[in-house]
């Protein structure tokens, strides 16, 4: 692969010279007045137009090459020019005019050059120092993941610890036996929940786009988590139109709605309600909306909520909402999240126009 872009752009550099080579004899020629005098005649408007044709070559080559390339440009032309400046003519020339002409044609090369190289410079510093940002965000990233990952998987352990010290004390009655089991068993499955998140954030699966029925994706999702819903007391309004089919990853889609839920869930009282809605919106989008009624979510902690690890709440990775953004981005939709603080957070995502089968 690197042969082939050496290859590729010693191509390249020899098409520029090449193409030089033809613009300077072009030049020349109309300087010796072999093109536009054997139009128009001698005449001096021609002869000053002669002088400035020089000038464009040589300041391409100082923008192609260099300092470097405008000179050795600037020198070959200057060459090239003498005997039309010392030789005999038929038409005599102003020789300080053509000496000064020559002096402007190194400024050129010079000026061109350094302006040239000054701004590949800058463009090297600016992407040397966005490479330099960018991976001192990764560390950033890293380190925040790191204190994440040690948070979120402490105190489940902790926790499993103490319930399995318990179970090991042989004076400790069953009832509690029981109860601390599925303590430990619930710490567990949060551990693993959160191993879960952290992987498929640093390690996303690819997208895979076919036809699916969203509407029948979305009611899967919410039949998954009844038995959440029931524990929490929460009361579903679900608004779906039935059969809208989309280009989508229907496992990616279930776990963005996974997400969206047990969002709303943690948010919500009991004895609420979220309203769950699916249907064809304006200029044919799909549009999926999730809203609750629960606490809300301050503006400050709005503007944050899709940053990876940034959370709110006592517990959690903070990566729900950057993975639900992750997957809406990937199937070409757009989120947008609008909340109040004690008035409810509403979800608002949309796809591209629905595709019936």
């Amino acid at each position: 692969m690197g042969d082939d872009l050496t290859k590729v752009a010693l191509k390249v550099k020899y098409y520029k010279i090449g193409f030089l080579g033809l613009l300077v004899a072009l030049t020349l020629a109309i300087h010796y007045g072999l093109v536009l005098e054997n139009i128009f005649g001698h005449a001096g408007w021609i002869h000053a137009i002669h002088g400035r044709f020089c000038y464009i070559p040589i300041a391409i080559a100082a923008v192609w090459f260099g300092v470097r390339g405008g000179l050795v440009t600037a020198a070959i032309i200057s060459a090239a020019v003498m005997p039309f400046i010392f030789l005999p003519r038929q038409h005599p020339t102003d020789l300080s005019g053509e000496l000064v002409e020559i002096v402007f044609y190194f400024a050129i090369a010079l000026l061109t050059g350094a302006l040239t190289e000054r701004e590949l410079h800058i463009r090297r510093r600016h992407g040397e120092t966005k490479l330099e940002l960018e991976r001192a965000q990764r560390l950033s990233t890293i380190g925040r993941m790191a204190a994440g990952v040690a948070h979120e998987i402490k105190n489940p352990l902790a926790s499993i610890k103490g319930a399995l010290e318990i179970m090991s004390d042989e004076t400790t009655p069953s009832n509690d036996r029981d109860e601390f089991r599925e303590i430990a068993f619930k710490e567990i499955r949060r551990v693993d929940g959160t191993v879960r998140d952290f992987l498929t954030f640093a390690r996303p699966r690819k997208t895979e786009l076919t036809s699916i029925n969203l509407s029948k994706t979305v009611v899967a999702s919410l039949r998954q988590i009844d038995a959440q819903i029931e524990s929490a007391g929460v009361a579903i309004d679900v608004v779906i139109t039935d059969s809208i089919h989309i280009k989508g990853d229907a496992e990616k889609i279930h776990q963005l709605m996974l997400n969206l839920m047990l969002n709303a869930l943690e948010a919500s009282n009991s004895g609420s309600t979220i309203q769950v809605k699916l249907a064809v919106g304006s200029g044919d989008r799909v549009e999926l909306v999730v809203k609750d009624s629960g606490q809300g979510i301050d503006q400050l902690d709005l503007e944050k909520v899709f940053e990876p690890f940034y959370t709110t709440k006592s517990a959690g990775t903070g990566l729900g909402l950057a993975i639900a953004r992750s997957i809406v981005d990937d199937h070409g939709g757009a989120i947008r999240i609008e909340s109040k603080s004690g008035k409810g957070t509403e979800v608002r995502i949309s796809f591209p126009p629905s595709e019936e089968t």
